[in-house]
């Protein structure tokens, strides 16, 4: 191979592209090369960390197969296996897991423990988010939004810019991390001001937002569809508007994450006069990880060239317990390896220091060529408890069904399984504003899961003999993540519930609807 094109292996293979199919694979063999740079550059600047000394990345660098030592050399890990690494930076250290220390961590929304995770964010990747971001706004102009698209205002529905500080490092939300870092010309049209920016508590920004907003000219809006919806709702509701474009005629696009739209898109279609863009977003309190470059894509495309590199573990049962935690022995594969309609556990290593790290979340490839993903679950946001394999997304589906046969909606809902004089169930409890008969809903749902999962309509036969369906307000799951200190522009009702806050929230259901006839 001449000198050039082995300078530029990527642009080789391009050029030897014969057809759409080849460009396709080529595609996915660039992310792959692109993938092993990524990591080579970022094991040769935390060469010298103390992360980097006792995994010996040194002489990783050297391996003529560098994913293969890598993998071998560096166990995977969790925020259990990171904290006293990241601990170290929080207390003032320098170069212990990335060069240089932190100024800011995010803290986690905590779903599936409960409690709080403090998450390095160093400036480069502050940058990188910055990066990945920049990109989707451009995948966005692509579309057929106006021209004058970019001058008008962005909404962004996130944490307090008000950040803590021990003296050494500042921590929030990654939303207020990020906002209170963001580049001057995305600035200058952000909305809501600095001063609301600033404030901590929610429910008085969402007032003063709504109070603000005849003053914005909003194109696009970002944040948590149950936040975003709540803000609309009372928009529309405080100045008796038709819909919110009576307000902001221009508003085009609508940028989420972290949970699935399907719940909250129909209500929130009902709020506009005119249809808007849809493009999904992968922000996690580790970086940023993936984001929807076309209008109708099948998924999000992986953020490659963004200092992330990404490893997936099949979440099955050779790799997972029943409770989502890691076997030993388990193997990780890149995405030259991965294949599509398999669910995989996510692993990344970053430029704030996280090594081979899992985050908890379950994706799966919808397509493989284009890199394209889409969040499932979570590893402990799944029940098993006799092979019944019920997933989020297997949830989110049964649910949608359900909502559009008894034209209705359910924004939020959160399910626990049980086991009881032998016998195994799931009790689930579920948003709904509209009058339901719980026990329609529950032959609905109970039929519509037995449609998206084999082996839960195989489990209903023989020995998941019970289940539990519980109709509430959806002010009522609001109100208990405002209880809990949850609430937020990154929080999020837990789906599957632990036994800790599953007992927390039988609580609070019974102290607030005393004559439900709930029992826990």
């Amino acid at each position: 191979m001449p000198f050039s094109d082995r300078r530029n292996p990527v642009g080789v293979l391009m050029h030897r592209a014969k057809n759409v199919t080849d460009i396709l694979t080529i595609k996915r063999q660039r992310a792959a090369l692109w993938q092993v740079s990524t990591l080579r550059k970022m094991l040769f600047r935390s060469r010298d960390t103390a992360f980097g000394k006792q995994y010996q990345f040194e002489r990783l660098l050297i391996q003529s197969d560098l994913v293969e030592a890598f993998q071998s050399q560096v166990p995977i890990s969790d925020y259990n296996f990171m904290h006293p690494w990241w601990m170290r930076e929080f207390q003032g250290e320098s170069n212990i897991t990335w060069p240089g220390r932190p100024q800011y961590f995010a803290l986690s929304s905590g779903t599936t423990t409960g409690s709080s995770k403090y998450i390095p964010v160093s400036n480069a990747q502050l940058k990188a988010i910055y990066r990945a971001g920049t990109r989707q706004l451009l995948s966005i102009a692509r579309t057929d939004v106006p021209k004058d698209f970019f001058a008008k205002n962005y909404l962004t529905i996130g944490g307090s810019t008000d950040l803590e500080y021990n003296g050494i490092a500042y921590s929030g939300d990654l939303s207020g991390i990020t906002t209170r870092n963001a580049p001057f010309w995305f600035d200058r049209l952000a909305r809501p001001t600095p001063e609301i920016k600033r404030q901590k508590d929610w429910n008085e920004k969402i007032e003063t937002m709504v109070r603000e907003a005849p003053n914005w000219d909003v194109a696009m809006i970002a944040g948590g569809p149950a936040w975003v919806k709540m803000l609309l709702e009372r928009i529309v509701e405080r100045y008796k508007l038709d819909n919110i474009h009576a307000i902001w005629p221009h508003f085009r696009v609508y940028s989420w994450g972290a949970v699935a739209l399907e719940p909250y898109k129909k209500e929130i279609d009902a709020l506009m006069g005119k249809p808007i863009k849809y493009f999904e977003t992968y922000l996690a309190s580790e970086g940023f990880i993936a984001y929807q470059n076309k209008e109708n894509a099948s998924g999000m495309t992986l953020a490659f060239r963004n200092q992330m590199f990404f490893e997936f573990v099949p979440f099955d049962d050779q790799h997972f317990d029943t409770a989502g935690n890691l076997l030993p022995g388990a193997k990780a594969v890149t995405v030259a390896g991965v294949k599509e309609g398999v669910d995989y556990a996510i692993l990344i290593t970053t430029c704030s220091g996280a090594w081979r790290y899992m985050i908890g979340d379950t994706v799966r490839f919808t397509n493989v060529d284009a890199c394209e993903i889409k969040i499932t679950g979570r590893i402990k946001h799944y029940l098993s408890l006799c092979g019944e394999h019920l997933s989020v997304d297997n949830m989110n589906q049964a649910l949608a069904q359900v909502a559009r046969s008894l034209g209705c909606n359910f924004p939020e809902f959160t399910v626990k399984g049980y086991q009881r004089n032998g016998t195994y169930g799931h009790v689930w409890h579920i948003a709904c504003n509209e009058s339901l008969d719980a026990a329609e809903l529950k032959s609905q749902l109970d039929a519509a899961l037995c449609q998206v999962n084999d082996d839960y309509a195989v489990e209903r036969k023989h020995v998941l003999t019970e289940m539990e369906v519980h109709v509430l307000p959806e002010s009522l799951f609001l109100e208990f993540m405002d209880y809990r200190g949850k609430i937020g522009g990154q929080s999020k009702f837990p789906r599957v519930m632990t036994d800790v806050i599953h007992q927390e929230w039988s609580n609070f259901v019974t102290l607030k609807m005393p004559n439900h006839g709930y029992a826990n």
